[in-house]
């Protein structure tokens, strides 16, 4: 039997073994958390979690005032008295909140690279991150450290192609990112949206999935079926060297923009562009080679 595969590596996997301390410097390993002022802590500059709801922390502060705060933090010193936090940043926030001056923590040498994977790790773990900051995460882990997709995902205990699909989740169009963020559209939502080539396609499903109330299988769907008909559309030959140089002779004479659009049956449509009265007037003179007010 295969054994299940984790999420993750989690602490002891990304940490290697002997690297935590006691908060005054010394090398040696501790038995157990120490007590640590909360003002001497920061939050995880790498935290891919940017948002936290208020009324989750202060449900996590009442419990922490009833029953204490029960699991350390775990943090890395960053300075002279001063640590931030690889884990428990909710904990954290509520713990203060919650009134208390001092805190558990357990004290890890680690490097920037570790504190975002670790952040990533614990965040997924809690299922702490929308669809948006888990691809920005996995984004920075690839961009500022030079992780490959195969690398990443060892890492946070995923496949490579649930990877690659999490961080294409950064191409679609800001208005899709709002509405995901939001929890107006899903994670399903966007991936299905991903389908399409063209922005306004995309934008013209997002509103269609949010006047009509579209479930995931409806989107994928929608997409189909403007997919088949983009592949419908009859396609239109490249122009020839004769073409483009009768275009340059047209818009040469005209001093305005043309277009030719060629069909597979020799026909077509010219198109003249004009951008003023006084442009239409001239390009009416040009063609019938007579000075004529319109």
């Amino acid at each position: 039997m295969t054994k299940k595969r984790g999420l993750g590596k989690g602490l002891g996997a990304l940490i290697p073994p002997g690297s935590s301390r006691t908060s005054t410097g010394d090398d040696s390993v501790p038995s157990g958390p120490v007590e640590m002022p909360v003002e001497q802590i920061s939050p995880n500059p790498h935290q891919p979690r940017q948002v936290m709801r208020q009324d989750e922390l202060q449900e996590l502060a009442n419990s922490i005032s009833e029953h204490g705060l029960i699991q350390p933090l775990v943090v890395t010193q960053a300075g002279p008295n001063q640590y931030q936090i690889i884990a428990g940043e909710r904990r954290w926030r509520a713990s203060q909140l919650a009134g208390l001056t001092h805190v558990p923590v357990v004290v890890k040498e680690t490097t920037p690279q570790q504190m975002l994977e670790l952040a990533i790790v614990e965040n997924i773990q809690r299922a702490d991150l929308n669809p948006l900051e888990e691809a920005q995460a996995y984004a920075q882990l690839m961009t500022e450290f030079g992780l490959t997709q195969e690398a990443v995902a060892e890492r946070v205990g995923k496949s490579r192609t649930a990877v690659a699909n999490t961080v294409r989740l950064l191409n679609l169009p800001d208005e899709i990112k709002t509405a995901l963020a939001e929890g107006k559209i899903t994670e399903g939502h966007a991936r299905a949206i991903l389908g399409l080539k063209k922005q306004r396609d995309q934008l013209l499903v997002l509103a269609v999935i949010i006047s009509k109330g579209l479930n995931v299988r409806q989107t994928e769907l929608q997409v189909r079926q403007m997919l088949a008909g983009e592949s419908a559309k009859p396609k239109r030959p490249p122009l020839s060297p004769h073409d483009k140089a009768m275009l340059a002779r047209f818009e040469s004479e005209l001093g305005t923009k043309v277009e030719l659009t060629r069909t597979e049956d020799e026909s077509g449509r010219l198109t003249i562009h004009f951008y003023s009265q006084e442009e239409l007037q001239a390009i009416f003179n040009a063609i019938l080679g007579k000075d004529e007010q319109l």
